[in-house]
């Protein structure tokens, strides 16, 4: 009896409690109800952000939230490539070096959510009715991407803290899979950030200012005509992009080393980052063909502002940058040959290289329309220049960037000969039958990029598909004879890691702040050319700032968000190198772990997949 009375009186404040609790919750349910009888509108925009603007802080915040969300896709992506190159190649430097990139992935997950989390925050705050919109058309995929999140930031965690664990045997497999399984979070969190971009640009045809966002059909919105061209573009952005961060930061460990071995180490770490990110720059260009297409076939007008319009001043600030990339990645791989063996007897031909470089970005950034006043355009007789405007116009642009890739390729090409002497018996044949079709490629770009000037425009437009596919053959080509020769080929002598001089490493934080302004300069002529619509030819964008910006006020905040991204990622370099330092020495491979051999960081005697031609073949 005295048992149940204090049982009772025990459970007397709970249902005290819940009562209240209760009682709490019909009160607000009455009083919500004549409110929502009322009906609630959301206002158009909210107060005006302080010092910047409401578009100029959501503009800062979305840019460096893209950055870092390039980044941390595409980390991964050449993460699990050099653990499987490790894993079925058998050396365990590829292993270090794939753990070392999933390291500063740690610091930029967090950055990356929580600038993620403030641009929802301003948008909601800043942008209320296009917010709402965008939630009533999506909410399906908001709810999976935000569920993603959590399965790829768990698929992080275990990826990173197993990789001592599980590294041997199929265990080991295991982790490799959990690497893929990153990927494809990643990747699908992408996607569907790519849909609700690209709705606004290219929203489906039958909308209309009228249409109610619950009747808006969930996948055409979704899967709208530019969202797969973006994806493919992105996809390889961020692989790019990831390769440029992961080269600058082991040209700044390169740097700061202080042993030989330590400098060897991150030597070899930035030429494969700069491997990647020039290697798969290279077919960037295709993929924005590609997007540019689209973008013309789904509104004609809209691609007229992007290439013809205002923006056309944009593409030669473009061109500019590409040509730096071009000079600073080839400058990187001339200089490297002075650490190969056999290096030296190619060194003549960078000449050559240089020039055809130099001059394919002197006609890929000229204007077509000059920016002259009145004398001037008077003595040029109009806006083309009488001679220079014959470079102007996509035939010869179209020619120059695809020599400028060829050679980019050419010297990708001389430096995996560099050390190797080649045994098979058609070695001479081989490279002449490359020299024949490097030439013949050239000669078919060259042949239509002046056969355009003498078709009309649309019959013009369709030459650069030929040029394209001719490249892309010609490299796949190429580099097939290539690893065939080189098969059974002797060494001319080990690499020397670490013997770079210092301004190799610029030319590596050179390529990064230009990936990086190139990618904000490119996101804003996607976003600008919507105008004045926060939706194209649906939402109006009724805020004073309604009207796109001027280019010169656009560079400024680009710039600025570069440099606040710079400054992070120096942030997360510096975290990084307070972490446990990688193991540059010889390790024992455990019992079991047949997939990994145990090598040194300076042997490059055991190169088999990413540099093979940077080392001797297996067996000499």
């Amino acid at each position: 009896m005295k048992e149940s009375s204090r049982f009772d009186a025990g459970l007397a404040p709970g249902r005290v409690l819940a009562a209240v609790l209760l009682s709490g919750i019909v009160l607000l349910a009455g009083m919500a109800g004549p409110l929502l009888a009322q009906g609630y509108t959301p206002p158009t925009y909210g107060a005006d952000a302080p010092f910047v603007g409401s578009r100029a802080a959501v503009w800062i915040v979305a840019q460096v939230h893209l950055m870092f969300a390039a980044f941390v896709l595409g980390v991964p992506m050449f993460a699990v490539i050099a653990e499987a190159i490790g894993i079925w190649g058998k050396d365990a430097r590829y292993d270090k070096l794939a753990k070392e990139f999933t390291r500063l992935l740690l610091v930029a997950y967090s950055a990356t959510a929580l600038l993620g989390g403030l641009f929802v925050f301003l948008l909601t705050t800043l942008y209320p009715a296009l917010w709402s919109y965008m939630s009533e058309v999506f909410r399906i995929s908001m709810w999976i991407y935000a569920g993603l999140f959590f399965a790829e930031s768990a698929t992080l965690y275990i990826y990173y803290y197993g990789w001592d664990h599980w590294k041997a045997g199929r265990a080991k497999l295991g982790h490799w899979g959990m690497g893929i399984l990153l990927n494809v979070w990643g990747t699908v969190v992408m996607f569907i950030a790519n849909s609700w971009l690209t709705f606004m640009m290219s929203p489906p045809g039958d909308l209309t200012p009228d249409t109610a966002p619950a009747t808006v059909q969930f996948w055409s919105a979704f899967a709208n005509a530019t969202w797969m061209p973006i994806n493919i573009h992105r996809l390889i952005a961020n692989a790019v992009f990831g390769g440029a961060v992961v080269a600058a930061y082991a040209g700044y460990r390169f740097l700061k080393a202080t042993s030989d071995e330590e400098r060897a180490h991150y030597d070899w770490m930035g030429y494969v980052g700069n491997f990647i990110a020039i290697g798969v720059f290279l077919v960037l260009p295709f993929a924005g063909y590609y997007l540019g297409r689209e973008i013309y076939e789904y509104n004609q007008q809209m691609g007229v502002t992007m290439m013809g319009g205002f923006m056309s001043w944009l593409w030669i600030v473009q061109a500019f940058l590409i040509g730096i990339l071009f000079l600073a990645g080839n400058y990187y791989l001339w200089l490297g040959l002075g650490r190969i063996p056999g290096g030296e007897r190619f060194a003549p031909y960078t000449k050559w290289m240089l020039l055809i470089l130099v001059l394919g970005v002197i006609v890929w950034a000229t204007p077509h329309s000059m920016i002259a006043d009145r004398e001037e355009l008077a003595a040029m007789g109009g806006t083309h220049h009488p001679f220079l405007g014959v470079l102007g116009v996509m035939s010869a642009k179209n020619t120059a960037v695809n020599l400028m890739i060829l050679t980019t390729f050419l010297s990708f090409l001389l430096y995996r000969r560099a050390n190797k002497n080649p045994t098979v018996s058609w070695a001479g044949t081989g490279t002449m039958t490359q020299g024949i079709l490097l030439a013949v490629c050239a000669g078919i770009v060259l042949f239509y990029g002046v056969y355009g000037y003498f078709v009309p425009a649309i019959v013009r437009i369709g030459f650069s598909v030929y040029q394209v596919l001719a490249v892309l053959f010609t490299i796949i080509a190429v580099l097939t004879l290539d690893v065939l020769i080189a098969r059974g080929a002797q060494s001319r002598g080990a690499i020397q890691w670490g013997k770079m001089p210092p301004r190799s490493q610029y030319a590596l934080f050179v390529l990064l702040v230009t990936f990086t302004w190139l990618m904000g300069l490119m996101g804003f002529a996607r976003s600008g050319i919507r105008q004045h619509w926060h939706v194209y030819e649906v939402i109006r964008d009724t805020s004073e700032y309604a009207a796109t910006p001027a280019l010169g006020y656009a560079a400024q905040i680009i710039s600025a968000c570069v440099l606040v991204f710079l400054a992070m990622i120096s942030f997360v370099f510096w975290i990084g190198g307070m972490i446990a330092k990688p193991e540059l020495t010889t390790a024992k491979a455990p019992p079991g772990a047949a997939p990994l051999a145990s090598t040194t960081g300076n042997n490059p005697d055991a190169e088999p997949g990413l540099g093979s031609g940077l080392h001797p073949a297996p067996g000499h």
